[in-house]
């Protein structure tokens, strides 16, 4: 194989027995360094883990690599265990991070571990989970670090070296192997360039004075009609196009909105129409009514594809557009995220989207992840990004810096669970503290910062004290119970150490885990509950509350989250033997969401499974794993087949 001058200098560094961190634009070609370093593995015998951020990305690496080492690749995802004992594991991050606190699963087999997009360090949500995964990686592993461009690489290569002490060696690609071309909808026209788009804007403002004030007031927006811009796409050969929308609803709307489209030869449409309903045939979706209403757009060339879809239909759309008939995708983010679907044209519906706890412009770092997507490599000779401006949204100045500033300084997320902490304090003790300084928030950030960080450790380590996890300097069974759920510590303790989990059915621990997990979008009707989720409500609403009250006094945040019954009715149906397509009418859920907050609450009663609960509870949380994880929910039947 002959490799790029950057992926030659990783591999090179590889062979010398480096660990390495690499950062290259999305579609560089990151990819083929970590298949180096797995068939290295295979032929020496030894083992390695690959990690990826979310669920999606480390299935359709399972499917990927299972092609192409057959029989050498297993999966592990809290919802999935596939060939636990494989040579290479494929997991999330937070799967690792916790087996490496807990120390009760060897790793000794590994050399390497494989971080996919550890940019994701600086995730407000989920980045301490990367952060604690790089702190307490066992000695003996290698590193392979993939990263989207991160212009403090140096810093962040400085500190891993610092806490681990071992080789380590930075490779940076600045170029993308097909070069991007920026274009703009603005005012209805197609332009090239930001000078003509500061021009038209220029031309909307007009000047007024109000109450001796003056000020300018942008005026006479023409609409960018989504039609136009594909028609222009149409029109000058640019198919196939990823169009990136950051709301589901909107994906759809825009997708019907392409109905007077025909993007398909006859040829081809009798290719996608055979295409389809095999897959929809192979993944029993033949009688979905959601697999039926997107047919008359895929045999048009046409899709859409989000997080509220089935799985299972999600996987038919990926694989329609690798054929390369579908022209149009009307997709999410997480369509940029890893996953090798590149096509000519990236379009930006808007420079807006929802970062965890509000809405602002666009990262740069993020505009790339996406924009990356456009060019394919050995097939286009440059790719074309197209945004969409609405300058009563966004500013010249924004839109100027969003594609054209360096992408962002990776950040520190550093933020330590209660159940990181009682696995440190079971190995550490009172020495726990001395761990922080270790963290790459330590490592670059204030002083006053640093403080804070401590404070927040401290506090919460009180807190478990004041609870009852910590007694006499060492972790009680409660503490123990504890250690072993991320996340959702602190209240389920308290209903473990209540004795409330005893008096569950199975029912009721299937409700419980759901509302556990479950986090309302904005909207989100609550529906008329059950007498017996009324009843759970009432408990837990108590414990949580206490809970609250205590972490407040002590200034700790976020606060422990609170049970969410919002999808009982939709679980109690399930548990009651409906079917999939009718439970949906007791909530306003999508289908993909459904399935995905079902399968995260069969992760936490498997979690459950793993502490010192009661023979009798355990026997109750697998009469509820085996009534809840059968059918559509079951993400292992979906990868099997």
């Amino acid at each position: 194989m002959i490799y790029d001058p950057f992926q030659e200098e990783a591999i090179k560094y590889i062979k010398e027995g480096h660990s390495v961190i690499v950062s290259a634009p999305t579609g560089a070609g990151k990819t083929v360094i970590a298949e180096y370093v797995i068939n290295d593995c295979l032929e020496k015998g030894v083992k390695a883990v690959y990690t990826a951020p979310i669920k999606a990305l480390s299935n359709q690496k399972f499917r990927e690599f299972q092609e192409k080492f057959p029989e050498k690749i297993g999966i592990l995802t809290g919802d999935v265990s596939i060939n636990p004992e494989a040579p290479i594991l494929i997991m999330t991050t937070e799967i690792f991070r916790n087996k490496v606190l807990e120390e009760r699963t060897g790793l000794d087999e590994y050399a390497w571990i494989i971080f996919d997009e550890i940019h994701y360090i600086d995730d407000y949500e989920r980045g301490t989970v990367w952060e604690e995964s790089l702190i307490f990686l066992p000695k003996h592993m290698k590193l392979l670090a993939l990263s989207a461009t991160i212009p403090n690489i140096g810093d962040f290569s400085e500190w891993i070296h610092s806490i681990h002490k071992k080789p380590l060696k930075i490779v940076k690609e600045n170029k993308r192997p097909v070069p991007l071309h920026f274009f703009y909808q603005c005012q209805g026209e197609i332009l090239d360039n930001l000078n003509k788009v500061r021009r038209l804007e220029a031309g909307i403002k007009k000047f007024y004075t109000y109450k001796g004030r003056s000020y300018y007031k942008k005026e006479h927006i023409k609409p960018n009609r989504p039609t136009s811009l594909i028609s222009h796409l149409f029109k000058n050969e640019r198919l196939p196009c990823i169009y990136f929308s950051f709301g589901r609803r909107r994906c759809e709307y825009l997708a019907e909105e392409m109905q007077g489209f025909d993007f398909l030869a006859a040829e081809e449409k009798e290719k996608i129409r055979n295409l389809y309903h095999a897959l929809c045939e192979k993944y029993d979706l033949s009688n979905e009514k959601s697999a039926l209403r997107l047919f008359p757009l895929i045999e048009r060339g046409i899709a859409y594809h989000h997080a509220g879809m089935l799985p299972t239909l999600k996987e038919a759309v990926e694989r329609l557009f690798t054929s390369r008939l579908i022209k149009v995708i009307f997709t999410t983010e997480t369509f940029a995220l890893g996953i090798n679907m590149p096509a000519r044209t990236v379009i930006f519906d808007e420079l807006r989207k929802f970062y965890g706890r509000f809405h602002q412009n666009l990262r740069t770092r993020d505009f790339y992840q996406m924009a990356g997507r456009a060019g394919r490599r050995g097939i286009d000779k440059e790719g074309f990004v197209y945004s969409r401006v609405n300058p009563h949204f966004i500013s010249f100045n924004e839109l100027k810096r969003v594609i054209y500033s360096e992408p962002e300084l990776v950040r520190s997320r550093f933020n330590v669970s209660y159940a990181t902490i009682l696995n440190l304090y079971a190995k550490y003790g009172e020495k726990l503290y001395d761990i922080y300084p270790l963290s790459f928030h330590y490592f670059r950030e204030k002083e006053k910062l640093k403080q804070r960080a401590l404070a927040l450790i401290r506090a919460r380590v009180e807190m478990l004290k004041k609870l009852g996890c910590i007694k006499d300097e060492k972790l009680t069974e409660k503490g123990v119970f504890a250690g072993r759920i991320y996340g959702y510590e602190l209240s389920l303790s308290e209903l473990y150490d209540a004795n409330v989990l005893e008096y569950l059915s199975d029912k009721e621990m299937a409700i419980l885990a759901l509302a556990l997990v479950f986090e309302p979008r904005k909207g989100f009707l609550k529906p008329n509950l059950s007498k017996t989720s009324r009843k759970l409500q009432n408990i837990t609403d108590g414990i949580v509350a206490r809970v609250n009250k205590l972490e407040k006094k002590m200034g700790i945040e976020p606060l422990s989250k609170a049970y969410m019954y919002h999808l009982s009715p939709v679980i109690e149906a399930w548990m009651e033997g409906e079917e999939f397509s009718k439970i949906l009418r007791y909530g306003n859920s999508d289908e993909g969401e459904v399935i995905r907050y079902f399968r995260m609450a069969i992760q936490i009663l498997r979690e459950i499974l793993d502490t010192p609960v009661s023979p009798e509870v355990r026997m109750k949380i697998k009469n509820a794993l085996n009534v809840i994880n059968r059918d559509i929910i079951d993400a292992e039947k979906q990868l099997r087949m």
